[in-house]
């Protein structure tokens, strides 16, 4: 699909324009150039904002960790978590120098971020050789038309046994626990 009709059909939604916005976007877009200038690292940044303060930097890490997941958003996260000691972030902002990638979003979401704002979009990325927008694209189709990754689901005894596991987690709440379906 090209640029014009993804974003005909999905307006972007552009953040209001005042200064803490922008003060904090450039602050990861900053984070960005810095890790361009470090060498070896993809030019990706954010930060987690709660009460009007950075409690979370983070550049794009993933060469120099060997680590896939280390993306600039996680590691913003990671960061939030060991210096507030919590992994929930429900008044938080998350500002990033790129829209974040599907694995990156998703973890905004298990971290209860209710609000992102970003500067370069996934079509910007993809125009400068970033897979963000090819990702995206394969996660939205149904597991059995994915591309990208060959997904297989085993029933029988493994699935029970797991499903085992989860139940018997469920079982150990403090209170009943609701089906997400």
């Amino acid at each position: 699909m090209c640029r014009d009709t993804y974003e005909k059909r999905r307006p972007l939604p552009y953040a209001p324009e005042n200064d803490q916005d922008r003060k904090f976007l450039n602050h990861a877009i900053a984070n960005s150039r810095r890790a361009l200038e470090d060498g070896g690292k993809k030019p990706f940044g954010a930060v987690l904002v709660v009460g009007g303060e950075v409690v979370g930097d983070g550049v794009n890490s993933v060469v120099e960790l060997n680590d896939p997941t280390a993306h600039a958003e996680v590691m913003a996260l990671r960061d939030a978590g060991r210096r507030l000691g919590r992994y929930s972030f429900g008044d938080g902002v998350l500002y990033a120098s790129s829209e974040p990638c599907p694995m990156c979003l998703v973890a905004c979401y298990w971290a209860g971020i209710p609000r992102v704002v970003y500067g370069a979009t996934t079509h910007d990325a993809a125009a400068n050789g970033h897979e963000d927008l090819r990702f995206y694209r394969d996660v939205a189709l149904p597991g059995a038309e994915r591309r990208l990754v060959d997904e297989v689901s085993v029933d029988g005894a493994p699935r029970s046994a797991a499903v085992d596991v989860l139940a018997a987690w469920a079982a150990a709440q403090p209170g009943p626990v609701e089906p997400k379906f």
